[in-house]
């Protein structure tokens, strides 16, 4: 009797326990909840000037991820998304046998590595250069000088391009003639559309891009330069020392964007710069869903095409961001 009143004590004092814990859960939870209320009633104008962000991310984002599921069915307009048969992975095995698929995924990521090795470290650069500058109104204007291509169209740009490489009243080729040497053809010969694509994009972003560095660099301290002086270190050291490791973090993040976006090379200037002659080099992942889909209007293909290509985008993006977060402290998330 006394063994089994120990034991009823037992369960009782247990069962207890674990009200208690149930009790003090549900008390914990509901205090939470009139946190985050009281938190949302305090800033409600802030949710409210956030909320269009939201909105437009959640409309024009998310709500069409619906339609990604065409890429693994054989889409029928009059029949609509779920009234299209299933074909599971027939339009990825397609695109992979593709007599192009090689080609479109060597100028892809050929570009998209070009642009990364080249026009990522170009802003920063400028920036420090700019940062240096001692005259206030010099700085201002070599700002305004970068900052102007950007805010140029993609059609004015490709149409400059085509006028300075013009190969018979192209301002280049004219000096290349002026020099002894003979006109060349730059649009149409395969060899340069990449370096032309890459480099007028630089001239054209690298002064805005160069904001966010400048940003970066005006919350460097200043005493870690007053320091470095004493010390005896020069300009090119206090750059190197200072200036450097203050925006790295900043480096490291736009690094991961970049890298994260590399195989999203835009398809509107090289779609104006394309031709029949320089499509060997020229024909890339956005290119080829918009003849496939648009003009061929196989949107079954060209669904496959796009989500393979976000994929991948996503891959790199997961993994260069795990590979920041180990080597260094800084990282998306």
């Amino acid at each position: 009797m006394r063994q089994a009143k120990k034991g009823g004590l037992l369960i009782l004092e247990q069962t207890t326990s674990v009200n208690e814990q149930a009790h003090g859960s549900r008390v914990s939870g509901s205090r939470a909840k009139k946190s985050r209320f009281r938190s949302f009633r305090k800033n409600w104008d802030l949710y409210l000037l956030f909320s269009p962000v939201i909105i437009y991310f959640v409309v024009f984002h998310y709500v069409p991820m619906y339609g990604v599921q065409i890429a693994f069915k054989d889409f029928i307009a009059n029949k609509g998304i779920t009234g299209s048969p299933w074909v599971g992975f027939k339009h990825f095995e397609r695109f992979f046998d593709s007599f192009y698929f090689w080609r479109i995924m060597k100028n892809t990521l050929g570009i998209g590595l070009y642009e990364l090795i080249v026009g990522f470290p170009i802003p920063i650069l400028l920036a420090l250069m700019i940062h240096e500058v001692r005259s206030g109104k010099y700085r201002r204007f070599v700002q305004t000088v970068t900052y102007m291509p950007h805010f140029l169209s993609t059609v004015v740009m490709v149409g400059m391009i085509m006028m300075f490489l013009s190969p018979v009243s192209g301002l280049v080729n004219l000096a290349i003639s002026a020099l002894g040497g003979e006109a060349i053809s730059f649009m149409t010969e395969p060899g340069w559309f990449k370096s032309i694509f890459v480099w007028s994009g630089i001239w054209q972003t690298m002064g805005w891009s160069s904001i966010i560095y400048l940003a970066a660099l005006a919350g460097v301290d200043p005493q870690l330069h007053d320091a470095a002086k004493v010390d005896g270190a020069t300009r090119l050291q206090r750059i190197w020392h200072v200036n450097i490791p203050g925006i790295a973090p900043t480096m490291v993040v736009l690094l991961i964007l970049n890298v994260g976006s590399i195989m999203g090379v835009g398809f509107e200037k090289v779609f104006l710069m394309q031709n029949a002659l320089n499509m060997e080099a020229s024909d890339v992942i956005a290119t080829n869903v918009y003849r496939s889909g648009i003009l061929g209007a196989q949107y079954s293909y060209s669904a496959a095409v796009g989500l393979f290509n976000s994929v991948i985008n996503f891959i790199l993006l997961l993994t260069v961001n795990r590979i920041a977060r180990k080597v260094s402290s800084s990282s998306l998330w």
